[in-house]
């Protein structure tokens, strides 16, 4: 990690060495297109009384310096606003490397309290495993991301090949922080990314009309013909401003047409710049990993690469915004310019419909990975997990939760062997249980989608992972906790009865009805889990759960964290230890505050 640091530190310090060299740079340059300018006033008060032939070439003389100038000035601009991007990002990473993770999205509204273990596991939200992980730049990344998130791998394979195309991303940070730059400078809004999805849908109106494919010839060779006329005195200039008004009249017959097209890709030329910037970034890559060379392989359609067509979508999109300038109204009344556009726009549509879906998946797929490589290169300590072929095999050493500071991170192994099995967690309050469960469960998630654990190794069979370990009552849906409760666990009974293959973690069974009944509907669910050949880590305040180990001695383990009481102190060391708790701490501490007991 103290590399890691280094690293980020030292980039941040270099970015910071260039901008302020670029700023002294646009500073000249804005300071001698300045000078131009009062150069220009004073050549010309200068010469003011010489003929126009001589003004103008005043003019051009310090007119040209100064378009190459503004050129360069742009540039420069555009320089400074990436090195400013990726200093941000090394300042973000070095809070996020000190659980701070407040400068990325956490995509709060992914939240979903019936997924099988989103809400459990704080997925989503302020101090969440995905803001912990975000670096997309895209809103498709952001949404595949979350959804790798909600539904890991499940096949061995798929969790191999993408466990290699991390590891080849997170060696090489530079291409990371690269398409982070360029994607954060100029980020879409969620309607852009809704038009872009909407590209191939329409019909063709000017396209698959002969009459208007004719007039783009006819109304610029009239005017020639009438200019050229005119010129040599052979046609009235009243032929001219008859032809104007005709001109006029074809140039805005459709002009509703053009607007509804319009409407379709208004304003999203800037986004369409910069995601034809990010798809050439991955063009100009070359990609070891047959995941990332699949993704690479969907830019390109045979004929020209994504990133090309992109920004000549953009082209048209930028010229169609011009159409109500004086010079786009010109241009429209000589030769058809918005109908002309209008054409060169649906063509495009009509040759990418099939493309442009291809090409945002990818993108998003991208954007993902990206991801993913990061977080794998921002925890060198982590380690790959290996993924087991039979269900079921969960065995790890030294597990900690990836939210909890590694100072302070107590860690603990697991280890289930076969199936049935289940792990039986008693303890008193605040001694490590639910900790420990949700350590559990995100590793285990971290695993399935294929990145490093935070453990110093890990052996996993990517079975469906189903927690209940919040559940909370509806108001808005008549709806007790309790009952709450048992939807829950109806849902992973009925799953198991149908076939499918769970790993399971609950945490404090039928909470919500009085001891007695609740003992009884533990034991009763506890022999129906083992019955329905299924695995996974239960933790509960019931003691009597723990006699279940000796009915079922080679399908159920008891473990214990403590709460320890020396001379008269309570203390915790968050340790897992094999047995059935000894100490409970409720009327310890109700003593300490003064409640009488």
């Amino acid at each position: 990690m103290e590399e890691i640091i280094r690293f980020y530190k030292q980039q941040s310090e270099a970015l910071q060495t260039e901008i302020n060299a670029l700023s002294r740079r646009i500073h000249l340059v804005g300071t001698i297109r300045l000078l131009l300018v009062i150069g220009a006033a004073i050549a010309i008060y200068l010469f003011r009384e010489q003929s126009w032939t001589v003004l103008m070439g005043i003019a051009l003389v310090f007119i040209v310096p100064f378009a190459a100038l503004m050129h360069v000035h742009n540039r420069l601009f555009w320089k400074r606003s990436y090195a400013e991007t990726k200093q941000q990002l090394c300042q973000s990473e070095l809070k996020g490397i000190d659980y701070d993770f407040s400068d990325f999205d956490g995509a709060a509204d992914e939240t979903d309290a019936e997924h099988s273990f989103s809400l459990d596991l704080d997925l989503f939200g302020d101090r969440s495993l995905f803001q912990s992980m975000n670096r997309t730049v895209t809103l498709g990344g952001r949404k595949r991301l979350a959804a790798w998130l909600k539904s890991p791998l499940d096949q061995k394979d798929a969790i191999l090949r993408r466990q290699t195309a991390v590891r080849e991303l997170a060696a090489h940070p530079e291409r990371f922080q690269h398409f982070y730059a360029l994607g954060k400078m100029k980020q879409g809004k969620t309607e852009d990314y809704r038009n872009l999805a909407r590209l191939s849908e329409g019909t063709a109106f000017f396209l698959n009309s002969n009459v208007w494919r004719a007039l783009l010839w006819i109304v610029p060779a009239g005017w020639v013909v009438l200019i050229g006329g005119n010129l040599m005195g052979w046609i009235a200039e009243s032929w001219i401003g008859l032809y104007l008004v005709v001109a006029l009249a074809i140039a805005y017959a459709r002009a509703g047409q053009v607007a509804n097209l319009y409407a379709q890709v208004d304003k999203i030329d800037i986004i369409l710049s910069t995601y034809s910037d990010l798809l050439r970034t991955l063009e100009d890559e070359h990609f070891e990993a047959a995941e990332l060379q699949a993704i690479r392989q969907k830019l390109w359609n045979g004929e020209r690469k994504a990133s090309d067509s992109l920004k000549t979508l953009s082209r048209h999109i930028g010229a169609l915004n011009q159409r109500f300038s004086l010079a786009g109204l010109i241009l429209n009344i000589l030769y058809l310019r918005d109908t002309r556009q209008a054409i060169a726009l649906e063509q495009w549509k009509q040759r990418h419909r099939e493309d442009t879906t291809r090409w945002l998946d990818a993108l998003a797929d991208a954007d993902a990975y990206y991801s993913l490589g990061n977080f794998a290169f921002n925890h060198p300590d982590y380690t790959y997990p290996v993924i087991a072929e039979h269900y079921f095999q969960m065995q790890g050493k030294a597990l900690g939760h990836p939210l909890l500071r590694r100072d302070v991170c107590v860690k603990n192994d697991v280890e289930i062997p076969t199936c049935p099995w289940f792990l039986i967690i008693t303890g008193a309050n605040m001694a490590g249980k639910s900790t420990y469960l949700r350590t559990v469960g995100v590793n285990y998630l971290l695993a399935c989608i294929g990145v490093p654990v935070c453990a110093d190794s890990l052996t996993v069979y990517p079975a469906h992972l189903v927690t209940s370990l919040r559940t909370s009552d509806s108001l808005a849906g008549n709806e007790s906790y309790f009952f709450a409760e048992l939807k829950r666990l109806k849902m992973i009974i009925d799953r198991l009865q149908s076939g499918e293959r769970l790993f399971i973690i609950l945490d404090e069974i039928l909470k919500g009805t009085n001891s007695a009944d609740k003992q009884r509907g533990s034991l009763a669910l506890m022999k129906q889990l083992v019955a329905l050949q299924s695995c996974g880590i239960i933790a509960t305040h019931d003691l009597v759960l723990g006699t279940l180990e000796g009915e079922f001695p080679n399908r159920i383990r008891n473990y214990r964290f403590e709460a320890d009481i020396h001379d008269n102190e309570l203390t915790f060391s968050y340790r897992l230890r094999e047995g059935v708790a000894q100490n409970m701490n409720a009327c310890f501490l109700m003593r300490k505050m003064g409640i009488t007991v």
